[in-house]
């Protein structure tokens, strides 16, 4: 008898939609083959969506959700931005981010979780979705933030619906003073957030490697600069120290006004509110962010298309 690993599992699941204990039933009825086992699944009604897994999904909804101190961001994604606004997508988007409220920012043990309000799982009705509103569907990423005191700032871009857009935030910020005014800081720091994209907290938190790839940079500039090599020293120096610095989140120039240090706003407000103020972590979520999208020809399509008529 074919050991069924946990590998082929996820595999069938990822090429079906279908529910992980479906996939495993499948593939010991068919003694391990994949393709017998989604014609088991089909024959089930069960992936209906199988001809769809392959195609990009790189539209849909980010979803945001604010529950006390604890935040959740999620990004469920679709073939096209239509479906972003089809109301069984946006109630999938909203039940997935009760279940990541609740479970953590692991994917696999939210598609695993129980949908609020259905005896199916997350993974069962996302499988459901593909095959009744026709395109692929996969809950790609999600993300959940805390704080012990303080608030939790959230923004969505873009918006179609509540806490449904193209672009999601949060941001955690951690002080004692009252939580109405604190919210408005957080909300703010949040709209900066999206507009800006910074890539850490603190310079320091920099990819090393974004950092090595900018020196490169900035030495290839000053090497022709034909300046003593101390100075190209230092040029490179402060090149590298100005983009660290205008990547990360405190010490970016404020949307505000453009010129004001984010930590500088921060220790303004915490100033004003009469308590200290740390902002501990964000994180921003891009619609179809490092997705590749297949460039089509539309014309060769229609030609092909009618070809095969």
């Amino acid at each position: 008898m074919t050991e069924i690993s946990a590998a082929m599992v996820k595999a069938l699941r990822e090429r079906t939609g279908a529910g992980m204990m479906d996939c495993k039933k499948a593939l010991v009825e068919t003694g391990g083959d994949m393709e017998a086992a989604i014609d088991w699944l089909r024959g089930k009604g069960l992936a209906a969506a199988a001809r769809k897994a392959g195609r990009t999904a790189a539209e849909g909804l980010v979803g945001v959700a604010v529950a006390g101190r604890r935040g959740a961001i999620i990004e469920v994604n679709s073939e096209t931005d239509f479906v972003a606004k089809n109301a069984q997508f946006q109630a999938f988007v909203r039940g997935a981010l009760d279940v990541a409220l609740a479970t953590g920012s692991d994917v696999e043990a939210i598609l695993g979780s129980p949908m609020p309000g259905s005896a199916a799982t997350v993974a069962e009705a996302l499988a459901h979705n593909v095959a009744t509103i026709g395109e692929n569907q996969a809950l790609r990423r999600a993300a959940v933030l805390e704080v012990g005191e303080g608030v939790i700032g959230a923004y969505v871009h873009n918006a179609v619906a509540e806490g449904l857009g193209r672009i999601g935030v949060l941001v955690a910020v951690e002080s004692a003073a009252d939580p109405r005014a604190l919210a408005e800081t957080a909300k703010q720091l949040a709209l900066h957030i999206a507009w800006a994209n910074p890539l850490a907290l603190e310079p320091e938190g920099i990819d090393p490697a974004l950092l090595a790839r900018e020196r490169a940079v900035a030495e290839a500039k000053a090497e022709g600069s034909g300046k003593g090599e101390e100075i190209v020293r230092r040029m490179v120096e402060g090149a590298v120290r100005k983009f660290a610095s205008e990547q990360a989140l405190l010490t970016q120039a404020f949307l505000g006004d453009n010129k004001t240090r984010v930590a500088d706003v921060v220790g303004r407000a915490a100033k004003e509110l009469g308590a200290a103020m740390a902002v501990r972590g964000f994180v921003r979520f891009q619609l179809g962010e490092g997705i590749e999208k297949p460039e089509t020809d539309f014309a060769a399509e229609v030609a092909a298309a009618a070809g095969q008529a």
